[in-house]
């Protein structure tokens, strides 16, 4: 008589988590460069229009989303720099540089959306134009482009959640030397001193060919 059991084969379990680790991976990574790109788009587009009056006038003024503030530009590319750091640190190094992340994130999306209604630009602009350090923009008008950015933000703070999350799955980068800084010693086989290109390679490592020493 034969008995099925209900019990999960090993492999399948071992497997489980990789899969979701190559899965969170690359969403981490197209949530990352998307949103790094799209914040860095909205803030070079126009986000506030508006007025001065100047020689009895109405002289038109734009500014945009860098003019307007600077911090998700800046933000986005400190994710940017995030990202890949993710994969060059392991252990506490990698929570550290996803929690940047997600904060770069969570920091664009406040600063746009804070920037969304900002006139102060306007307001400098309309200042210039007219020569009078009190004058303020008229007629003021904004665009949807902040929100554009908070989108790129929001992005930017679900990579960093998964790598926060996942992160512990993801690859690392394989490194050349060893943690004392040497590098990796390699195998190397006994110089023939009969063939000549053994005795250069031999000189190449810094070795002495005759055997009595390093060279």
């Amino acid at each position: 008589m034969e008995y099925v059991t209900a019990l999960p084969h090993p492999r399948s379990e071992a497997a489980a988590p990789a899969r979701s680790g190559r899965r969170s991976l690359a969403v981490a990574l197209l949530c990352g460069a998307l949103g790094a790109a799209v914040a860095l788009l909205a803030t070079r587009q126009r986000w506030a229009e508006g007025t001065a009056t100047v020689a009895g006038g109405a002289f038109p003024l734009t500014a945009k989303g860098s003019e307007v503030t600077g911090v998700p530009a800046a933000l986005a590319i400190v994710s940017l720099a995030a990202l890949v750091a993710v994969f060059a640190v392991r252990r506490s190094g990698r929570v550290l540089v996803a929690v940047l992340l997600a904060l770069s994130g969570a920091g664009t999306v406040a600063a746009a959306l804070l920037g969304a209604g900002g006139d102060s630009a306007l307001d400098e602009k309309a200042a210039q134009v007219s020569g009078d350090t009190a004058a303020t923009a008229a007629a003021l008008s904004h665009t949807g482009w902040p929100y554009v950015a908070a989108v790129g933000g929001a992005l930017l703070l679900l990579a960093g959640l998964l790598a926060l999350r996942y992160g512990r799955l993801w690859p690392a980068m394989s490194g050349r030397y060893e943690r004392s800084g040497a590098p990796r010693s390699r195998a190397t086989r006994p110089v023939d001193p009969d063939r000549p290109e053994d005795l250069w390679k031999a000189l190449d490592r810094g070795e002495d060919p005759t055997g009595s020493g390093p060279a």
